[in-house]
């Protein structure tokens, strides 16, 4: 008998235009005259919208994760708080989703779905207006990331640039520059962006130069004596975000590991081929994004069932993973660590394991 948690994620996938469409629809016809201000437009962005919400709680499901959808519904709250929707837009529509999931679905795949739903309506009473920063100012080298980010900000790279190479040149080990600024700085830009303060351009301009910066570290970071270790990182098909990647990747090449870095959406079929050509001795796995989990487990089944892959040991890390702990396991992973330097610790343990 097919598992009712992965029976009801591909239902959802196979139906998720058209729940999409009625959810909106019934949403717009309770309050349509607020709703028709934003017009056509409007009303098409708001499917993409619910088309999301459907994505991550299939996913969240497919992972026996209720946590998982709750930190979304979390988020999501925090965004249309900040873009100025009512404060009843997102509850009611977790309303309405359970509606119409319930008259769609077959009783046992809505009970799933019913205790994710009111899980989330439940926990977003508790939800701040604005989430906290990271950048604390008893973290390490808080005032450097501080000066870092907000010359990023204003837009000056150049100047970014030159603050961190002075850094380096004066002492800092990279790692700390890795783990103590560009970690929590990545981390603050995403909020920033989450509460309306920046724009996407803002937040992509920061990554993009963060990444540039990194890659003038490469002299100090390919200096290491190698141990004869070979890694091989990558993000899965469609996966965008890759920075935490690549800081994973630097990371294991500082402590003497030739790694080969993929970088972000990368297809199945060739990591497989990159596994065989190169004979890893580990396999990195990143997503930040909760909907591509699915990818995830399939690119790990495909690698252990593999003749190049099923001895090698596999690392997941991104943010759903970091938000349930035991994920990992989940998908199939052997080892799961929520930073770069996390990474090598839990690599150490499975090495000597």
């Amino acid at each position: 008998m097919p598992d009712l948690n992965d029976q009801f994620n591909r239902i959802i996938e196979s139906r998720k235009d058209l729940l999409a469409e009625e959810i909106v629809s019934r949403q717009y016809a309770r309050r349509k005259k607020r709703w028709e201000s934003y017009g056509e437009e409007g009303y098409q962005k708001s499917i993409r919208d619910t088309k999301y919400h459907l994505d991550y709680l299939s996913k969240a499901v497919a992972g026996r994760s209720p946590r998982l959808f709750t930190d979304y519904t979390a988020w999501v709250k925090v965004l249309f708080d900040r873009l100025g929707f009512s404060p009843e837009v997102l509850p009611t529509t977790l309303e309405i989703t359970r509606k119409v999931l319930k008259e769609n679905l077959d009783p046992e795949l809505y009970a799933l779905a019913e205790t994710y739903l009111e899980a989330a309506e439940s926990d977003l009473t508790a939800v701040q207006e604005s989430p906290a920063s990271v950048m604390t100012p008893d973290q390490p080298h808080a005032e450097l990331a501080r000066e870092y980010l907000d010359l990023l900000l204003a837009g000056e790279r150049a100047q970014a640039a030159r603050l961190i190479m002075g850094e380096v040149d004066g002492g800092i080990p990279v790692r700390d520059i890795y783990l103590h600024v560009f970690q929590p700085t990545q981390h603050e830009v995403g909020r920033l962006w989450q509460i309306n303060e920046i724009s996407v351009a803002h937040e992509h301009y920061c990554t993009a130069a963060t990444q540039l910066i990194m890659s003038q570290l490469y002299p100090q970071i390919m200096s290491s004596e190698k141990t004869g270790r070979r890694m091989i990182m990558t993000c899965v098909n469609d996966e965008l975000h890759e920075l935490g990647a690549r800081m994973v990747a630097d990371f294991f090449e500082m402590e003497g590991w030739d790694t080969y870095y993929l970088g972000a959406n990368t297809p199945s079929a060739d990591i497989l081929s990159a596994l065989d050509e190169k004979a890893p001795d580990l396999l990195g796995i990143s997503t930040t994004i909760t909907y591509h989990l699915d990818k995830v487990s399939g690119l790990i089944q495909a690698v252990k069932t593999s003749p190049p892959g099923k001895h090698i040991p596999i690392l997941v890390g991104g943010r759903p993973f970091n938000i349930d702990p035991d994920l990992w396991e989940k998908v199939g992973a052997d080892g799961h660590a929520s930073d770069a330097g996390a990474a090598l610790n839990t690599v150490e343990k499975l090495f000597n394991h």
